[in-house]
């Protein structure tokens, strides 16, 4: 057994996060922005047989929360993809997979940011554009930091209370809107390629996405061995039921319709419950995103902290407050970060730029906790084992792989600038790591 030792900064930290503020940070950072507007792209791609990209995305990410949950159990490690990478390949790997871990949650949370800012936009044209759509990212990226420096339990009760708020009018769609659908829009009338069902459920990716973010705050998290993988499990499969819910309910009321239409939900609601639905949809987009924002604003920034706290970047990034022990500077620069992206970029390019860097992300994490397994590396107590640990790491590759099938050459020239980028930044700063080493 090997063990794995933390020491100031990473002991500073409180472990406050249990299995239910932990699922819910999970269903929080996971249910954003991006299912009020993916069906439609999903329904563009595969006409009726939309449905068949969700399937694949599940049993994709069912198999890949499986190897999250054995691996988080095994490591405590503030970080929580980046950690198991590292602790199970070592340094330069690691910190490649902790890059594109900060720039997946830096791309969505921006990404969502600027589409909360469009939605909220939509409701209140006076917040629509200008200084005023300034103004208003500024304010809830400060609010939300604010809230995380006071304290991991402020910033979890705040996003427990998002994600109810969140779920809401999505349930409502759902049970009401089923009395609403056309069994004729749900009828197939070809089946779709192969090439189509993957390109389609890698976009889709981006809506099941949420779950390597969540887990950055490991150091954080009490008993990890049980509240990982319960956390894991039980947040996966509710989102998974409702995406399946909310599509099968927005084809069988819209139909053809459904298909490029920017605002389906809304639509949805308006055609089953009257402007009144539509209206509450559109609240309730805004409501969703207001609280992804605020569960990426406390996940993300630990991303920066890990990075810091290992020297490959400025070791300020890993000091933590000393009264509310939370890494504050992390949490601010992450905020100025994001609102800068959000006011450059829009959601659609921001979206699609995350997707490749989550893949590729996924894939390591699967390749580590089969060598976490192998190694019998545990810290935070007796760790949680898949059943088949040893083949569905590589089963989980195999679906990943599938989904890379649909990636342009331009997606992928640009994750390679920045594994070139990182790769650089990791020997520039060898010396002054060996000179001044981690503190773990």
């Amino acid at each position: 057994m090997q063990e794995h030792t933390t020491a100031a900064p990473e002991a500073r930290l409180i472990r406050a996060l249990g299995v239910w503020g932990l699922a819910a940070g999970i269903i929080n950072v996971t249910i954003g922005g991006g299912i009020f507007r993916l069906p439609s792209a999903a329904a563009t791609q595969l006409g009726t047989a939309a449905p068949m990209a969700y399937l694949v995305c599940a049993v994709a990410m069912g198999l890949i929360v499986l190897c999250f949950a054995e691996a988080g159990s095994r490591v405590d490690l503030t970080g929580g993809p980046y950690a198991y990478v590292e602790v199970a390949f070592g340094p330069f790997v690691g910190f490649l997979a902790g890059v594109m871990l900060w720039v997946v949650g830096t791309l969505a949370l921006s990404a969502v940011t600027a589409l909360f800012a469009d939605s909220v936009g939509a409701l209140v044209p006076a917040l629509s554009g200008g200084a005023a759509r300034v103004v208003l990212l500024v304010a809830v990226l400060g609010m939300y930091a604010a809230i995380n420096v006071a304290g991991i339990r402020q910033g979890s009760a705040v996003n427990a209370v998002a994600t109810v708020a969140k779920l809401l009018p999505l349930l409502l769609l759902v049970l009401v809107g089923v009395f609403a659908i056309d069994g004729a829009n749900l009828a197939w009338t070809a089946a779709p390629a192969a090439g189509d069902v993957a390109r389609a459920s890698a976009v889709l990716i981006f809506a099941f996405a949420g779950i390597e973010s969540a887990l950055v705050p490991s150091g954080e998290v009490k008993d990890v061995a049980r509240t990982v993988p319960r956390a894991i499990l039980m947040a996966m499969l509710g989102i998974t039921l409702l995406y399946v819910a909310i599509h099968l309910v927005a084809q069988g009321i819209l139909g053809a319709a459904l298909a490029g239409h920017p605002t389906p939900l809304a639509e949805a609601a308006g055609r089953a419950l009257g402007p009144t639905g539509r209206t509450l949809l559109l609240a309730g987009a805004s409501i969703s995103m207001f609280g992804y924002v605020g569960g990426m604003t406390l996940a993300v920034p630990r991303a920066l902290f890990a990075l810091g706290r290992d020297g490959f970047l400025p070791r300020a990034l890993a000091s933590v407050h000393p009264t509310h022990r939370t890494p504050h500077v992390a949490i601010w620069t992450q905020a100025a970060i994001v609102v800068a992206l959000a006011l450059a970029g829009g959601f659609d390019r921001l979206a699609i730029l995350a997707n490749l860097a989550t893949l590729l992300l996924y894939a390591a994490c699967c390749l580590a906790a089969w060598q976490l397994r192998r190694r019998n590396v545990r810290t935070g107590g007796i760790p949680f084992k898949v059943p088949g640990g040893a083949v569905v790491p590589f089963l989980a590759l195999g679906a990943i792989a599938y989904l890379l099938t649909s990636i342009t050459l331009n997606e992928w020239a640009t994750a390679g600038a920045v594994l070139a980028i990182s790769a650089i930044l990791y020997f520039v700063t060898a010396r002054s790591r060996a000179a001044n080493p981690a503190v773990r």
